[in-house]
């Protein structure tokens, strides 16, 4: 647990040395804003590279909250928030460390890059989803991280066997949104990634439903 927590909080604070490190090598005009054509519709001032780190300290601190609070009703539920806390940590640093490049190199087109942003944002949310299904089945009933819903909380055994159907529902929809990024790119990427997710919200919430009325 404490190599886990050392890990979280290296991934939270590393972006801001990074970024202030590179303010020294940016440009005093960066790129602040892409529109939908992956074009740059704003420019700004090299010192707003510092929000997106700012942002992830944040983030972590409140995931940490989190973590000591349902910790308090489940043992061993700040063991999984931290390793959630992460895996999602390190897509923020990720894509902190894409940005600082399009900054540095004033990139005017997003798509004149070798990687798509789209692809990457989602190839990484569906590894995070497949990581998160993984998890999911060992997490105990609280009132903050979980497949959550009334009917899920009734009993233990509600809680449990809809943790594990949500555990394989974020594994199929990760891997779906993972062959997603293989084949499509773009709004397309972004369209169905986002569709195939939100498909998969009511299922798993009906099934807690009929899970609670068996039980």
């Amino acid at each position: 647990m404490k190599i886990q927590k050392l890990i979280y909080a290296v991934l939270m604070l590393l972006p801001l040395p990074v970024t202030l490190v590179a303010l020294a090598y940016l440009p005093d005009r960066i790129p602040a804003h892409y529109g939908a054509d992956y074009q740059v519709d704003r420019w700004g001032s090299k010192y707003e590279s510092l929000i997106f780190p700012i942002l992830a300290i944040l983030f972590g601190l409140l995931l940490l909250a989190i973590a000591k609070y349902s910790e308090k009703q489940g043992k061993g539920n700040e063991r999984i928030c931290i390793l959630s806390g992460i895996f999602l940590l390190l897509i923020m640093d990720i894509l902190t460390g894409y940005f600082l490049y399009t900054d540095f190199h004033q990139v005017e087109n997003l798509a004149d890059l070798p990687v798509n942003v789209d692809r990457l944002i989602f190839a990484l949310l569906g590894l995070l989803l497949i990581v998160m299904g993984m998890i999911l089945p060992k997490v105990k009933m609280n009132a903050v991280i979980g497949l959550r819903t009334k009917w899920s909380m009734k009993n233990e055994t509600t809680w449990k066997k809809s943790q594990q159907f949500g555990g394989i529902s974020f594994i199929i929809v990760g891997i779906l949104i993972l062959l997603l990024c293989l084949f499509t790119e773009g709004l397309a990427c972004c369209f169905a990634s986002i569709g195939v997710l939100l498909l998969s919200l009511p299922v798993d919430v009906y099934y807690t439903y009929r899970v609670a009325k068996k039980y």
